[in-house]
């Protein structure tokens, strides 16, 4: 059992320097790689290509939000499958010199014409997992503009000119990227237009086959040049529409027209000292408050990293925060969630006593919160100035709805797949209505530490965090730790299946399993777990860390010297 308390100025793995002069000296740790620390700024993702595209954007004078959307850009190009400008955003962005943070909430909103009623007279009893009907207007590139207007430094053009070259020049496919490209063939081969772009004579790229997407760098192109507006007013735009309704959807050129994204204040939580932020609904985040609220209510430190008991304890409150959470989230402007009720601590205590601490629940139901007054990227940047960015961006499953729009190079997003046929439910498919979202950024500060940090992989996303700030929090682990430590996770939302990495010893599961948790055993580092970055300021010393997940091909990579 871990027990060291956590350092504030470091969370290093070591005191300080030491010299090992003999092999008694020398010292264990449990994590692969050490974390990349320096006095300069640091982008953490999925791609060493898009972190080092932050990095060059950083020492040319960029602000962390600069960095931020060149790397996103990137990524955007190497894992299509993942993220892309037709898919959503949201991001966290710390402002170092007011210390204040700002939410994004860049996810789009369903074509005006649709709703219900039409869906049901096509034959529809469930939402459309793929094709037409799950593509809502993308929010990205709005969300890029916001950004860049609020905070950055630099243009479309200069942050944008690494993704294009990139895109014209061709790069090699990383393994992640390339296995995840090898399953989605035959959803590629759905659409002529995806075949053409993303498939070599019928095949994806194998690893370290050089890939080139033209379509996708003048795309680009048209929003270095007219910003973004070129994406929803004009030529972009109209390719959209056009490929859309020769598919059959209801989309309309003011949908994209008319699309703005918002800016929203991120809700937060207390969780031993730690103050953890995620952005509103309708994203996922709050299950994660909801679920670090419960875990308070348990001395998990004391139980040991990852013991039977601490896990049964945050799979079970795992199965509470999501119980409520997709009960009532759903877009605040049609359907508010009680927020403040979902996340008092009184009403955590209550949900708490639900918990069976010898018995796994199979089904749980949603609380009553008192009226209180798939497929993503993630990536982080920390500038040399203390500025920070959480960001997730990604076009919902594999290859979004697979639709690829005329000569554009990207995938339209499926996130209108969330929304429910229920008429009822606050998240009901309704025109200009945005569905419940899955991507989440988050940021964690205590003191003069500030910690941004994310972890992808649908909805698997809240109790990835949570059981990241606890490993932070109850372990005394440092970021690069916290994220190769192994998991679970649980995507549905009834039963008492659980998937866990098989890192966790043998003789916990023996005892899971005899408490009634049902095992699915995934790898020692599983896709399934889904990959996170993360970068930490230690604002007293003026250090930066970085940490990037093995689940993916990424990297953090440091700023070099500023360039004069």
């Amino acid at each position: 059992m871990r027990t060291k308390p956590l350092l504030l100025a470091a969370l290093l793995v070591f005191g300080g320097p030491t010299m090992f002069h003999d092999e008694a000296e020398a010292q264990d740790r449990s994590q692969a790689r050490s974390m990349v620390i320096s006095r300069y700024g640091i982008v953490a993702s999925e791609s060493p290509l898009a972190s080092q595209a932050g990095a060059s954007i950083l020492a040319r004078g960029g602000h962390a939000v600069d960095a931020a959307v060149a790397a996103n850009a990137v990524m955007g190009l190497v894992a299509p499958a993942s993220n892309g400008i037709g898919g959503d955003l949201f991001a966290i962005v710390y402002e170092a010199e007011s210390g204040k943070l700002y939410g994004l909430n860049a996810s789009g909103w369903a074509p005006a014409a649709l709703n219900i009623e039409y869906l049901k007279e096509q034959g529809h009893d469930h939402m459309p997992s793929r094709g037409p009907h799950s593509v809502t207007v993308p929010g990205t590139v709005d969300g890029w503009a916001k950004l860049l207007q609020r905070f950055g430094r630099m243009d479309f053009a200069r942050v944008l000119s690494p993704a294009i070259r990139h895109a014209e020049e061709g790069f090699p496919v990383t393994e992640w990227v390339a296995a995840g490209w090898a399953r989605g063939v035959e959803l590629i081969r759905r659409d002529q237009n995806a075949t053409r772009t993303f498939l070599i004579k019928g095949r994806a790229p194998v690893v370290g086959e050089v890939f080139r997407n033209p379509d996708l760098a003048w795309s680009l192109r048209q929003i270095s040049q007219d910003g973004r507006d070129a994406f929803y007013k004009r030529e972009i735009a109209a390719r959209i529409v056009e490929t859309l309704n020769r598919h059959g959807s209801l989309m309309a050129v003011e949908d994209l027209a008319e699309y703005s994204s918002q800016w929203a204040d991120p809700i937060s939580t207390t969780y031993r000292g730690w103050t953890v932020y995620e952005m509103p609904p309708n994203g996922q985040g709050i299950a994660a408050l909801i679920m670090l609220n419960l875990m308070e209510r348990f001395p998990l430190a004391h139980y040991g990293h990852n013991s039977a008991r601490a896990l049964h304890l945050m799979i079970e409150s795992k199965k509470l925060a999501y119980a409520d959470m997709v009960r009532y989230v759903a877009d605040p402007e049609v359907s508010p969630a009680p927020v403040d009720g979902m996340l008092s601590k009184q009403y955590a205590g209550e949900r708490a006593r639900l918990i069976d601490d010898e018995r796994a629940a199979c089904h749980v139901e949603s609380g009553q919160p008192p009226a209180v007054a798939g497929d993503t990227i993630y990536l982080s940047v920390v500038d040399h100035q203390g500025n920070m960015v959480s960001l997730i961006q990604s076009i919902s499953s594999g290859f979004g709805s697979t639709i690829v729009p005329d000569a554009a190079g990207f995938f339209l997003h499926n996130r209108g797949a969330l929304f429910t046929l229920e008429a009822a439910h606050p998240n009901a498919l309704g025109g200009r209505k945005r569905p419940l979202h899955t991507i989440i950024p988050a940021f964690m500060e205590k003191g003069e530490s500030r910690i941004a940090f994310g972890i992808m992989g649908g909805w698997n996303q809240s109790q990835a965090h949570a059981q990241f700030v606890s490993n932070i929090v109850d372990y005394g682990m440092n970021i690069q730790e916290a994220l190769e430590a192994a998991r679970f996770s649980k995507r549905s939302f009834d039963g008492c299946d659980v998937r866990m990495e098989a890192r966790v010893p043998t003789a916990t599961r023996a005892d899971l399993m005899a408490r009634g948790h049902e095992i699915k055993l995934q790898s020692d580092f599983s896709s399934w777990m889904g990959g996170g970055q993360a970068v930490m300021r230690d604002f007293v010393a003026g250090v930066n860390y970085g940490a990037s997940d093995p689940r993916k091909d990424g990297l953090a990579v440091p700023e070099p010297l500023p360039q004069q």
